[in-house]
């Protein structure tokens, strides 16, 4: 139960990346330059994917779809980041900081089943190429991209919810630069019990799930790629894979270690760092991921400038 002479909070502080006055307008140009850079990135293959007819497959629809979200998840938090540089108190609203949460958690968990998809993807066109366009028809990419969107914010509404039902009484100051499940768990002044076994199950669901389903899946790759006899058809299946494999170690390794590192290790300003990373670079870095060493797109690119020109 709260104190009885507690007041509720209506707003939260946020207390962003440092209180350092000569660190505020380099900081605000750095992540305003990032952020331009995760626009254009992700809207510009987005578009791309669009406007090309060669693209239109699996395996492009799954990363049209993961550059949307890297999108919509860079723009939930970072506009709000940007205008916090500028200001005196960086304050958030609870209607705010809780739209904020449930966005947060609904495109972060979506990411995870994209990367999962393309994954799946990945196996079918490499273990049973016969079977490629039944098994990944358009019905069923489509099923698959309904599911993660509809699994992902069903799982957002379980953890807003249960933050809806929390109390926060004196304590307002969030030690982020958004809001976030954990840091707003340590302000509550009632009981969080519920929130964290919700948290438990969830988390664990959205953790064990994709990462299994992806180390299989590349399992079942690396057997078949071992088994090819020429080497150069072991490089092609190799380097349709790679970008792959990178976006996943980034976003899950990121990932594990901002969430799985022990408290006592490294201070508070390491821990933002490793934040930074998870929740911007990462969304910047996917675009180039997939684009720099990829024939397909290069080839797109060069089509629709030619296009312009034209």
């Amino acid at each position: 139960m709260p104190p009885e002479n507690a007041s509720f909070v209506t707003e939260f502080i946020l207390v962003g990346l440092t209180d350092l006055p000569y660190l505020q307008l380099p900081l605000f140009c750095l992540f305003l330059l990032m952020y331009m850079v995760t626009v254009l990135g992700n809207l510009g293959l987005v578009t791309l994917i669009k406007l090309n007819a060669h693209l239109h497959t699996p395996m492009y629809f799954f990363l049209l779809n993961l550059s949307f979200i890297d999108l919509c998840y860079s723009s939930v938090f970072t506009p709000k980041m940007l205008i916090n540089f500028t200001s005196k108190r960086n304050i958030i609203s609870y209607r705010g900081c809780m739209t904020q949460l449930y966005l947060l958690c609904g495109f972060g968990i979506s990411e995870c089943y994209v990367l999962t998809s393309m994954a799946y993807d990945r196996y079918v066109a490499i273990c049973n190429p016969l079977l490629y366009n039944v098994a990944m028809s358009p019905k069923v990419c489509s099923i698959l991209m309904f599911g993660s969107y509809l699994v992902s914010f069903l799982d957002a509404m379980a953890h807003t919810g249960c933050m809806l039902r929390l109390t926060f009484c004196d304590a307002n100051t969030i030690n982020r630069y958004m809001c976030d499940i954990l840091p707003l768990l340590q302000l509550s002044c009632t009981s969080t019990y519920v929130n964290e076994l919700v948290v438990f199950i969830v988390a664990g669901i959205n953790v064990i799930v994709p990462r299994v389903t992806i180390f299989v899946s590349y399992g079942f790759i690396l057997s078949s790629i071992l088994h090819i006899s020429s080497t150069e058809g072991r490089s092609k299946a190799f380097s349709t894979c790679s970008s792959h494999i990178i976006a996943v170690s980034l976003f899950f390794g990121s990932g594990a270690f901002m969430y799985l590192k022990p408290s006592s290790a490294g201070s508070m300003d390491e821990g933002k760092i490793s934040y930074v990373f998870y929740t911007i670079a990462v969304p910047m870095m996917n675009p180039f991921i997939y684009s720099l060493r990829n024939k397909d797109i290069k080839c797109a690119v060069k089509k629709t400038l030619n296009q312009i020109q034209f």
